[in-house]
């Protein structure tokens, strides 16, 4: 069994695909278990996905297409590590993000263990697109040493959590902020998660599922390290995405948020919650409703 599990949901990301899968190959840590669901792709993903299976750490599994929510719950009961991550088909890791994040979890014994994506490959990456360039040949990875993996390890991981983008934590060095809800932003202490599932069916999928996560994390270390390389995909499923299709996602998922606070959460966690996450995507689901409304003006004019 292998101690760390990656889930990588896959639909139509052939031209990024082999440098996803590559940097698990490269990792400096080799004891993991990739789980990839190709998610009824059209493109040549499957069959890219199943030529990277000779390499036995690799699962490969084909389904019919319904979404990344059904990819991640498929991957998710069929896992064994004990840690996972996800990795987006699109996006790469660092060659020691593996290493460094085990290595976190176990010295602290934490449930989660928290990094960031590297911002400066995506400025650059959104600078050379605006201008008609290619993707960098080379990536030049950041090199870390001792004091660059201590983190801060806490037991009260909603006074780090923020929707917000500048990172403000009432109270604490916004340096160890752990911002917004993508689920590849950690390294999970598998029976702490794995249980919990993702709504089917819509975008925004991530943010009540984090909700849950927070309520089941005991401990968790955070560690200001650019461990995840984020790429700006226009074709992802999130940016082609309809309006209408947003709107009732973000319906879906404040709603099951609001659920599962009202049902599990203390007082301070509720309020926490409310004031960093439900708050902000509310005021996004306001706008897009205000957004919507005026171009359904626009068109009876």
């Amino acid at each position: 069994m292998a101690t760390v599990s990656v889930i990588i949901p896959v639909y139509n990301t052939e031209k990024f695909l082999g440098r996803c899968l590559d940097s698990l190959r490269a990792q400096s840590f080799e004891d993991w278990e990739a789980v990839c669901v190709d998610d009824g792709s059209t493109d040549g993903s499957g069959p890219l996905l199943d030529s990277y299976a000779a390499d036995p750490r690799i699962r490969v599994v084909h389904k019919a297409n319904g979404g990344v929510s059904e990819a991640r719950n498929l991957a998710l009961g069929l896992i064994g590590g004990e840690y996972l991550t996800f990795v987006d088909s699109d996006d790469f890791l660092h060659p020691r993000a593996l290493e460094i994040t085990t290595a976190a979890a176990r010295r602290d014994g934490s449930d989660l263990v928290a990094y960031t994506y590297d911002r400066k490959y995506r400025t650059r990456l959104i600078i050379r697109h605006a201008l008609g360039l290619g993707d960098p040949a080379k990536v030049r990875f950041p090199e870390f040493g001792p004091s660059d993996t201590e983190g801060l390890l806490t037991d009260d991981i909603f006074s780090w959590v923020t929707e917000m983008s500048d990172g403000k934590v009432p109270g604490g060095d916004s340096r160890w902020a752990v911002k917004h809800c993508q689920p590849w932003r950690c390294l999970y202490r598998s029976e702490a998660v794995k249980g919990i599932r993702f709504i089917p069916g819509i975008i925004y999928e991530d943010f009540p599922w984090w909700g849950e996560v927070l309520l089941n994390v005991r401990s968790a270390t955070i560690l200001n390290l650019p461990l995840y390389y984020y790429y700006p995909n226009k074709m992802s499923y999130i940016s082609s995405s309809s309006q209408q299709y947003r709107i009732r996602s973000l319906r879906i998922a404040i709603e099951a948020a609001a659920q599962l606070y009202e049902k599990r959460a203390d007082a301070r966690q509720a309020e926490a919650w409310e004031e960093r996450f439900m708050k902000p995507f509310s005021r996004k689901l306001e706008k897009k409703l205000r957004r919507c409304g005026r171009a359904a003006s626009k068109q009876d004019i």
